[in-house]
């Protein structure tokens, strides 16, 4: 996996997770789906965050935009941007901050997990025990993600990073150098509500805008 040392970047990262879609409120496998439109919650949602980063950052802050390229997270940046008046044209997209692959399960209902897939979800962690069939695991997350990190390390200045649930928690980790947990072969940070605003500074983690949006792994995004 390409990664930086924590704390490398001189810049801080606000490392933000979309507003609610259609698909977690109806609890289906949403993963790397190019669009899943959010719902009137995750406008709301999307909203608190624009509104938190204002009254962090004041109008026109110097803070450089990327987005995961799915469109709940393109949704989510365009509503921030207005509150920041800020240019969302000028955002940068990278397929490497999708949401994690969940290959044929993709679309699927959580309740149809039945049998030997019941245990699927680990509740404790809110992540998943094993890949989905053909689907992506955490190690193939970190290293896309820290990949996207390398790459922008002399980004100059702030940024803004607007993505998903578990890939933002994967690149949280990656960021903050934490330990690669033995049950995902992969650093993983603790799980934010939908809305949530992570702030990394000199690789250290803390949370200004806790979202309210759904934490379980009934709406993972």
């Amino acid at each position: 996996m390409t990664t930086q040392p924590p704390g490398a970047r001189k810049g801080r990262d606000f490392i933000a997770r979309h507003g609610e879609t259609v698909y977690n409120l109806a609890q289906r496998m949403q993963g790397d789906h190019l669009h899943t439109p959010l719902t009137r919650a995750g406008f709301a949602q999307a909203d608190a965050m624009g509104a938190a980063l204002r009254e962090m950052l004041g109008a026109r802050p110097n803070l450089t935009l990327w987005a995961s390229s799915a469109g709940r997270a393109l949704q989510t940046l365009a509503i921030v941007a207005e509150h920041l008046e800020l240019d969302w044209h000028a955002a940068r997209r990278d397929d490497r901050l999708v949401e994690i692959g969940m290959g044929e399960w993709s679309g699927r209902y959580y309740r149809e997990l039945t049998g030997a897939d019941a245990d699927f979800l680990d509740v404790e962690a809110r992540l998943y025990r094993r890949p989905a069939p053909g689907g992506e695991w955490y190690d193939a997350i970190a290293a896309r993600v820290g990949s996207w990190a390398a790459d922008t390390a002399e980004d100059p200045g702030d940024r803004l990073v607007i993505m998903h649930g578990m890939s933002s928690r994967v690149l949280r980790g990656v960021l903050t150098g934490a330990p690669i947990d033995p049950r995902f072969d992969a650093p993983v940070a603790d799980d934010l509500p939908q809305g949530s605003i992570a702030l990394i500074e000199g690789g250290r983690e803390s949370v200004p805008h806790l979202g309210r949006g759904r934490a379980s792994l009934a709406a993972p995004a």
